[in-house]
Formats: structure tokens, sequence, C-alpha cells
């Protein structure tokens, strides 16, 4: 991407490597260093000493439109410089990769080989890195993905200066707003992103933001859903005033706050895990939700509140929505729980009133989330 030899790729190209060359179209091979990486958008800059006058790309200045020729190039199977070609079939893809995915889609054929190489558009320019490809059978089936250009010009002049990425943070694990969500905290649209957990000694715990609060605008911008939040956070850098349009039982306020820094790592919460049937454990059956419950200080391996789930029906309604053994229920309808009675209550409250799903927060290996669950009606 210079003349001087500052080189992209992605970061699991070079994750792990102690020594990393470059082999240049010329059969030449140069000793490269390591500038920096950024393992959650998956892009690494590299350093070639030596030269100063190296051919160069240059990222494009414009967003590609769908539909937009696409020249990928690579070294797929190692055979070596190979172009393919092929359309912009998608912008703004979320495949799971990360919390900034931002993909565009292409129907030019990327295999195993081409990570890291350039997608051009017809004047030259690089529209994104190719990174990551669906395919069921292994070989191409005409859907890859690359990282935008834009995303690469911001990462890579953070590398350059500092050798990280450095992004904003406000403490909060978050989560989609399903139909489901929406439709239990009685939202009128399914937008936004709920926040399942707040992180002690965070921005966001010293504002006060709490469990069950929806993040519906950051300055004043839409947030549709929580990968945007996540991606308009992490474009900000700490020590950044941010307000936040957040509804809280149905009624939208402000709240103000300074964004702290990133972590490098997140400590994801994790709980005690038990094998089904453990002896000893009290069992309450649920035959509506197909659960059976525990209170958590009575079943070995547990900490903390809440009622634990010591069964699942496989043929249930609960077993559909992901609930498993040993994951602990920790609210129902916002009201926190400590024993199967509590669960019942909270179930038959939220019949009694209508609704026709009730929220449920739940503590698992993964961290908290919230689980819409339907109300059998009897």
């Amino acid at each position: 991407i210079s003349a001087d030899g500052f080189i992209v790729t992605n970061n699991h190209v070079i994750e792990h490597s102690d020594n990393v060359e470059v082999t240049t179209d010329d059969g030449k091979t140069y000793k490269a260093k390591i500038v920096g990486a950024d393992p959650r958008t998956d892009i690494a800059l590299l350093k070639v000493d030596g030269r100063n006058d190296f051919p160069f790309v240059k990222l494009s200045d414009t967003a590609p439109r769908v539909g937009d020729w696409v020249l990928a190039v690579g070294n797929p199977f190692g055979l070596g410089g190979t172009v393919t070609a092929g359309i912009v079939s998608a912008r703004g893809r979320d495949i799971g990769a990360g919390p900034y995915d931002d993909f565009i889609q292409i129907d030019a054929a990327v295999n195993r080989g081409n990570s890291g190489g350039p997608s051009f558009d017809v004047h030259g320019n690089v529209i994104g890195v190719n990174t990551a490809i669906f395919s069921p059978s292994g070989g191409s089936v005409g859907i890859g993905f690359a990282i935008s250009a834009e995303t690469i010009r911001n990462v890579v002049n953070q590398l350059k200066e500092s050798g990280t990425v450095v992004r904003g943070w406000i403490g909060v694990q978050i989560q989609p707003v399903t139909p489901d969500i929406a439709d239990s905290l009685g939202l009128k649209q399914a937008r936004g992103a709920l926040v399942a957990e707040v992180q002690p000694n965070s921005p966001a715990s010293k504002t006060g933001l709490q469990s069950g609060d929806v993040i519906v605008t950051v300055n004043g911008q839409q947030v549709a859903d929580a990968r945007d939040l996540s991606r308009k956070i992490g474009s900000m850098h700490p020590g950044t005033k941010v307000d936040l349009g957040v509804l809280r039982k149905g009624a939208e306020q402000t709240m103000s706050l300074t964004l702290g820094e990133l972590p490098s790592q997140r400590e994801a919460s994790r709980s005690g895990r038990f094998e089904r049937g453990e002896r000893g454990a009290p069992r309450q059956d649920e035959p509506r939700l197909g659960l059976s419950l525990a209170p958590a200080d009575q079943v070995a391996g547990t900490s903390g509140g809440g009622v634990v789930i010591t069964g699942v029906d496989p043929s249930g309604p609960a077993a559909d929505l992901g609930l498993r053994t040993g994951d602990i229920i920790l609210e129902v309808g916002g009201k926190e729980v400590s024993d199967p009675a509590d669960v019942r209550n909270a179930l038959n409250t939220a019949r009694s009133e209508g609704k026709r799903t009730v929220l449920m927060r739940l503590k698992s290996g993964e961290g908290t989330r919230f689980v819409a669950v339907p109300i059998a009606r009897g």
C-alpha cells in the first residue's frame, strides 16, 4: 500500500508467526516485520525495509455499489498469483466473525490461499481485502467476503501510529432485539441493542445503564441493531463524550457518558457446570416450558443467586429456544428469581397481564443474555 514497503494482509495469515517473508512477483524474497495486528477485524500490517520504490496499490476512496465489477487477486491453493472476476453481491454482511463485521460480499472465485489478497474495482483501486468464504464443500461456491477499504484505512492508520487499535468502550454485553423480545418489552419495533449485562466499574455502570435497557440512538443517530452499536462505539476514541438514547420500561431517556478504552481481552463470566441428574439436586417440573429447575444455592458447582436449569425436555419449547442444562435463570419479566416458585409466579403474572411472551434473563458459559419465552395458554 506504499512505496516504502507497508503491506496489508489478514491477521489469520500471520498469526503465531515467528518469522515472516514476502516474495514479490519478480521472485525476490524479503524479510518483513509485523508492525501490528487487529484480530477483531482480522487485519495485519507488515513492513519490508531496504527499498523505497515498491509498486503499490491505492485504497478506494468510495464504497462500491452492489453490481459493480470486481477482480479478486490471491494465491489459491499455493498456485501463485491468480486473478478471478465477478461482481459485488452485497454490502454490510455480518458473518459472525467478530463484533465489527462489515464485509463486502463478492462472487468472484475465492478459495483457500486467497486470504489477504486485494479485490480491485475496474479503476484499479482496492475496495477490500479477501478474508473469508462460505463453502459447504471447502471450495468456491461464489460467496466470498472482503474487508472494506474504509475499515482497512482506519485500522492501518492506527497500526502505523502505535501498533495497536484503540476503540471506545461503554462496558455492556449486548444482544439483538428480536420481534419476540420487542413484544416482551412493549416496543413497537424490533430495533436497537438490548443490554444483557453491565460490567462493574465501566462507563455504563457509572452512568446508570441497567440490564434490560435498549440503546436506540448514539449522538442522535439511530442504532439499527447490536452490531451497529458495536461499530458506532468502536469507531470512537476513548475519552469521547456520547449521548445514548435509552428505552427503559417503555420510556425513552438520554444518558451521557465518557467512553473508556476497550480492553485487549474481554473476560466472559463463567458459571460452574454439572451433569444432568446430579445427585442431591432438587427438581421442580415446569411442564409448560419443559424445564426442571432448582435453586442455585442448592446445586453443586454454581455460585450466586438465581434458579438453575437441571433438565430440558428436548421436545419442549425451552429446548427450541436454546435453553440448556446448567443455564441459570436470573430474572423473569424483570423480576429476580431465587427458586422455581418465583419462575412459575412470574410466568403466571405475565400471562394474567395478557402478554404473549415474557423476557427471561439467563447466565451461561457464554455470558448473560435475554430470551423471549412464549407463554402457553391454558
